[in-house]
């Protein structure tokens, strides 16, 4: 018998702390289920999500499962059960009708059209308040194949000997603290099991609340750094680090403004909400930057992102995060020149950039490459063109419509976040962590 969600979930994340996970992802069956898969990620200092499942309830009892529906027109059906109940097909397209509608309003309000953290390379925590019959953790566990984890392991307070059996044969392991043999209804291993409503869901979920990571999306690491150069000099930068970090972002900024970037500050710390670390440093030292022709010198700010990166991976905080590039004017065709022929970096995002001035660089990219231009930005838009159809690798042209170089206009340049950190969802948090040394 469990107090409430939330002591539950305490005692769920205990349970989970001395097994060994790579790169867990906590997923949450809503509404029951957030609650408690919110102290499992608290305690494993893991990121938090929900996925959307709506249960088919039965005609008689609304709350009793005898399928359920999910993202990606997933659906699961106990035939025993819906035998037993006398559930007619045409009964079941009604019930089951009636669920979506409820599915796409979830999906809607919990979501705000932002996608489902990438699961690739991710052992994925499915947790729930309880299972009774199974159903909808079984229909959560068919939509997540889909999307490529590493494990599926499910994880619950309390669970009835059938719905462990029926998920053991779906999922990598089936973990529930309690298996009463006759269950009944999970709300009654509860001593409060009150109703989750859609804006307690939502608090768990809003960065702006709690975050969509735990600990209230607090930075775990946001401090300034040296970065130290042969000669003695050194490069100024700031490195933030979300708990739950999905990657490291680093930042190339160009045109002679520095890591003071208005601009650039802003895209990090949407990317920061959004579970991404980032670095914003000063690719010239002062005396450098009065030269203005330093600010063109594309060798030059490619070989700092070099020293940059070389100087991450010997940070112990560092070194074992996924790297990307995200690079403005100049400082673009910068990080493609530092990306050519290297293997470590996981994607790069260019914001008004200037890859045509990467050169033969840009086929040698490996890394998948999103060009972001401003609809009315005609000139740059025309050369981003031209650097795509030379990108050998993975790229994509996206168009801010209405915005100009600076992305000035409202509302554009949170686009250009939003999509830089759906860019970097798919390709960088997906990426393998690596581990390497400088020589």
């Amino acid at each position: 018998m469990f107090v409430d969600r939330q002591s539950a979930g305490k005692q769920l994340g205990h349970a989970l702390t001395p097994r060994r996970f790579n790169n867990p992802v906590v997923l949450a069956l809503p509404r029951g289920g957030v609650p408690v898969a919110y102290e499992v990620a608290k305690i494993l200092q893991a990121p938090l999500d929900v996925l959307v499942v709506r249960k088919i309830g039965a005609p008689i009892n609304p709350e009793f499962a005898i399928g359920a529906i999910g993202e990606n027109n997933a659906l699961v059906v106990n035939q025993l059960v819906r035998r037993q109940l006398g559930v007619s097909d045409t009964e079941l397209e009604r019930l089951i009708a009636r669920a979506q509608v409820d599915l796409d309003r979830r999906i809607s309000r919990y979501r705000h059209g932002k996608p489902l953290i990438n699961l690739a390379g991710h052992d994925v925590i499915l947790v729930d308040d309880g299972m009774a019959t199974g159903s909808t953790a079984a229909v959560a566990v068919t939509t997540l194949r889909a999307m490529n984890p590493d494990r599926i392991v499910v994880a619950v307070p309390t669970a009835s000997e059938e719905a462990v059996d029926y998920l053991e044969g779906l999922a990598e392991e089936v973990i529930s603290l309690e298996t009463p043999i006759n269950s009944g209804s999970v709300g009654q291993r509860y001593e409060r099991f009150n109703e989750i409503s859609d804006e307690e869901v939502e608090n768990y979920l809003n960065p702006e609340f709690t975050g969509r990571f735990v600990n209230g999306n607090k930075a775990a690491i946001d401090q300034e750094i040296e970065i130290p150069l042969t000669h003695g000099a050194s490069l100024s930068g700031n490195l933030s680090l979300p708990q739950g970090c999905m990657g490291l972002v680093v930042f190339a900024h160009g045109s002679g403004s520095s890591r003071l970037s208005e601009r650039n500050i802003a895209v990090a710390k949407a990317l920061q909400r959004d579970g991404f670390g980032t670095l914003l440093f000063d690719l010239l030292t002062e005396q450098e930057a009065q030269d203005r022709r330093n600010v063109f010198d594309i060798e030059l700010l490619a070989q700092r992102l070099i020293t940059a990166r070389d100087w991450l991976r010997n940070q112990e905080t560092t070194r074992n995060l996924a790297l990307g590039y995200f690079g403005a004017s100049t400082g673009a065709a910068a990080a493609l020149v530092a990306a050519a022929n290297d293997h470590t970096i996981a994607a790069i995002v260019s914001r008004g950039g200037r890859p045509d001035l990467a050169g033969l660089s840009l086929q040698l990219v490996k890394a998948p490459t999103l060009l972001i231009v401003g609809g009315r930005d005609h000139e740059v838009l025309e050369l981003n063109r031209y650097a795509k159809k030379h990108l050998l690798c993975r790229s994509d042209l996206q168009i801010i419509s209405g915005a100009t170089h600076l992305f000035e206009e409202p509302g554009t340049l949170s686009d250009v976040a939003k999509i830089a950190s759906q860019w970097f969802r798919k390709y960088l948090a997906s990426s393998q962590i690596v581990s390497h040394r400088s020589a």
